[in-house]
């Protein structure tokens, strides 16, 4: 911004990092992300310790269950959200929901889903595995979990 403001020259910003790299220059100044920062204000959403540390596979069915979201695409650039809740050791997928919105209730009514299913048992001391996402990380969808 300086280069291009100060003295009207304009450089790729690729050419730019290299450049920076080379030189071992280091901007002093980084912009926060403000959601970040609406996050740890409010202490609203809790991120939970890593209980699992990548040891997916176990030898127990029902005590590792992971979930994540996954974009689909479609048609013309249509885009749905597939929530799903899979059991570690069999692979075998227990609950998803697919949704046009990525909000919350994506999320939790997977939950109910597994609830409802009544092939599901679980081990002693199942807990669910998933990435520290907002939809994850909510009072919510922890609270459910809990329940």
């Amino acid at each position: 911004m300086t280069l291009e403001g100060q003295f009207r020259i304009t450089y790729n910003l690729k050419r730019i990092r290299r450049i920076m790299r080379k030189y071992k220059i280091v901007c002093p100044i980084r912009r926060t992300n403000p959601y970040q920062k609406m996050l740890k204000a409010t202490q609203e959403h809790t991120i939970l310790p890593n209980l699992l540390n990548r040891e997916f596979k176990q030898a127990i069915p029902g005590k590792v269950l992971l979930t994540d979201i996954t974009y689909l695409y479609y048609d013309n650039r249509q885009k749905a959200y597939l929530s799903t809740i899979k059991d570690s050791s069999t692979n075998e997928i227990l609950a998803y929901n697919v949704s046009s919105r990525m909000t919350l209730d994506l999320a939790t009514d997977t939950l109910v889903k597994l609830t409802k299913n009544k092939r599901v048992k679980f081990a002693k001391g199942a807990f669910i595995h998933s990435d520290q996402g907002v939809h994850y990380t909510s009072p919510t969808f922890q609270k459910r979990v809990k329940n």
